[in-house]
C-alpha cells in the first residue's frame, strides 16, 4: 500500500455520555494516527467506525443496537463497492456486554473496553488479518496510561485530562465498579507532563476527570500519596494555564484541604458538581452512597464558608426502588435549601447485574415520571434565577470557538455559563471581562469591557448564593 493509500484512511468516532469518554475519544485517535487514520465527518467516509459507549444512560444498549443496525447497512455498502469499514464498539456497555454484542451482531469487528484501547493498533492488525471478531475486556495488570502516546498537538482552549479512573463505592444502581474496575490514580509527574503538553499546544483551561476524582491518591515524586488538592497545586504553578476545574466528585471525599483550596486558589474555579442522588437518607441507604443529607449539607455549608459565590451542580436519581412520597418531599426540600446553579436528574433505569435491578418496591413509570417532571421544574426555575442575577454582573470570560455570527466569540464564565460576545476585542484562548446584558435560553449575552488575563469574577452579593 502507497502512502498515499494509507493517509486516505479515515476514522469516525461516536462518544456517548460521560467527559471522560470525551477524553477517552481523543486518546483513541491519538492512538490511531500512526496507522494514517485522519477524522472523517461521518459513518459514510469512513475507513473506521468506533462507537464509544456509556452505561449509564436510559436504554443505553437498545441505542448501541439501533445504531449497530444502521452502520451494518453502510458496511454492506462498502463492501459491494470493494472497500471494507472496520466497525468498533468501546467504551462501558462494551466491557459489560462483550460477547453479547457478538451473538447479535456478528459484522462487528471489534469490542473493548475502557481498560483496553492503548492496544488498538494491535487489535486492527488482527482483525484486518484474521476478518475481524477481536474481543479485548480484560482488566491488564499495566496502566493504559504508560503505553499512550502524546496527546495530538493541538489543544483546544478548554482541554479534558483524565487522572483517576474506577470506583471503590459500589452504589447499588451504578455499573462504573464493574466496567471501569478499580480507583486507579495515574502519578503527579504523569498527569503534570500531560498537562504542561496541554497548555503548550494552546489549553487555557483544564478540567481533571474521574469516576470519583476527589478520591485521587497518585504518587508525589517526593514521596507519598498526593491528594487532589495537592495535584491542583502543583498544576496551578503551570505558567499560562488560567483555570482549573475537575468532576465527578463524591461528597464522601470532599476532604478539608479540598473544601479550604476552593477559597484560596484562584485558578480554581468556582463551580462544583456534587453529586447527592437523593435527600433522603433512607434512600441513600438502599443506594450505598456512604453519605446522609446532613453531611452533604455539611460540606456545602463548608464550600460557600470558603467560596461563598459557588455555583453547585448535582446529580438526582427519582423512583428508586422503595422510595416513597416522603422520601421525594424531602429531595425537594434538600434542593431548595441547597439552590443549584445547574443539575441533572433522572428517574431510576435498573441496570443488569446490579443490586437495585434486583431489590423489591420496584415504581411504576408513571410515578417516577410524575416525580422526575416536579423536580426537574424546581431545578430549571433554580437555574434561570441563578443565570438571571449574573446579567448587569462583570465577569471575566475565558474565550474558547467562534460564534454563529460573524465576529462573535463564545466562551464561559467561571461558573462555566456559556457567554456570547459580539466583536470581542480579544482573540480565542483569552480573557476579557464582560457585562453580562442579557439571559438567553442555554446562554448569556455579553459586552466586553476590558482585557484581564488574570481577573477574579465580581461575586456580587458574597453572602448568600445567587438561587
Amino acid at each position: 500500500m502507497s502512502r498515499a493509500d494509507r493517509l486516505a484512511k479515515k476514522l469516525f468516532i461516536k462518544t456517548y455520555g460521560c467527559q471522560m469518554n470525551v477524553y477517552d475519544s481523543a486518546r483513541m485517535a491519538d492512538v490511531l494516527a500512526p496507522l494514517d487514520y485522519a477524522a472523517a465527518d461521518g459513518p459514510e467516509d469512513a475507513d473506521m467506525v468506533i462507537l464509544n459507549t456509556c452505561h449509564i444512560r436510559e436504554k443505553a444498549s437498545e441505542k448501541l443496537f439501533s445504531e449497530l443496525g444502521r452502520l451494518r447497512r453502510v458496511k454492506a455498502t462498502r463492501e459491494t463497492e470493494g472497500r471494507t469499514l472496520i466497525l468498533a464498539v468501546a467504551g462501558c456497555v462494551a466491557q459489560a456486554e462483550g460477547a453479547e454484542i457478538f451473538r447479535r451482531a456478528p459484522y462487528v469487528d471489534l469490542v473493548f473496553g475502557p481498560q483496553a484501547y492503548h492496544r488498538l493498533p494491535e487489535m486492527v492488525a488482527r482483525a484486518t488479518r484474521a476478518g475481524g471478531g477481536v474481543l479485548d475486556t480484560d482488566f491488564p495488570v499495566e496502566s493504559k496510561f504508560d503505553y499512550l502516546p502524546q496527546a495530538s498537538k493541538e489543544s483546544p482552549v478548554s482541554a479534558f485530562l483524565s487522572i483517576q479512573e474506577g470506583c471503590d463505592k459500589f452504589c447499588t444502581f451504578c455499573v462504573v465498579p464493574y466496567t471501569r474496575g478499580a480507583e486507579f490514580s495515574r502519578p503527579v509527574s504523569a498527569v503534570l507532563e500531560e498537562a504542561q503538553g496541554l497548555v503548550d499546544a494552546g489549553a487555557r483551561e483544564i478540567t481533571l476527570l474521574g469516576q470519583n476524582v476527589n478520591a485521587y491518591h497518585g504518587e508525589h515524586p517526593v514521596g507519598g500519596r498526593a491528594t487532589l488538592a495537592g495535584l491542583i497545586d502543583v498544576l496551578a504553578g503551570i505558567e499560562g494555564l488560567l483555570r482549573i476545574r475537575y468532576t465527578t466528585s463524591h461528597p464522601r471525599d470532599m476532604d478539608d484541604d479540598l473544601l479550604a483550596l476552593h477559597g484560596s486558589e484562584p485558578k480554581l474555579m468556582p463551580f462544583l458538581h456534587l453529586p447527592v442522588q437523593s435527600g433522603s437518607d433512607a434512600v441513600l441507604e438502599r443506594m450505598n452512597r456512604g453519605h446522609r443529607v446532613e453531611h452533604y449539607l455539611e460540606r456545602v455549608a463548608r464550600l460557600r464558608h470558603h467560596r461563598p459565590d459557588i455555583a453547585l451542580s448535582s446529580d438526582f436519581i427519582v423512583g428508586f426502588p422503595g422510595e416513597t412520597e416522603a422520601d421525594f418531599e424531602a429531595t425537594l426540600a434538600l434542593v431548595r435549601e441547597v439552590g443549584f446553579a445547574q443539575a441533572f436528574s433522572f428517574k431510576f433505569s435498573p441496570r443488569p447485574g446490579t443490586p437495585a435491578a434486583m431489590m423489591e418496591d420496584q415504581l411504576p413509570e408513571a410515578e417516577k415520571e410524575e416525580r422526575l417532571a416536579r423536580l426537574q421544574v424546581l431545578l430549571t426555575a433554580q437555574k434561570q434565577d441563578w443565570n438571571a442575577a449574573t446579567v448587569g454582573r462583570r465577569l471575566p470570560v475565558l474565550f474558547e470557538s467562534a460564534g454563529r455570527h460573524p465576529g462573535q466569540l463564545v466562551g464561559r464564565s467561571p461558573y462555566l455559563q456559556a457567554v456570547h460576545v459580539e466583536s470581542p476585542g480579544v482573540a480565542i484562548g483569552e480573557v476579557a471581562e464582560v457585562v453580562i446584558t442579557a439571559l438567553h435560553a442555554n446562554s448569556l449575552a455579553g459586552r466586553e469591557v476590558a482585557s484581564s488575563p488574570a481577573a477574579a469574577p465580581d461575586k456580587g452579593d458574597a453572602t448568600r448564593p445567587c438561587v
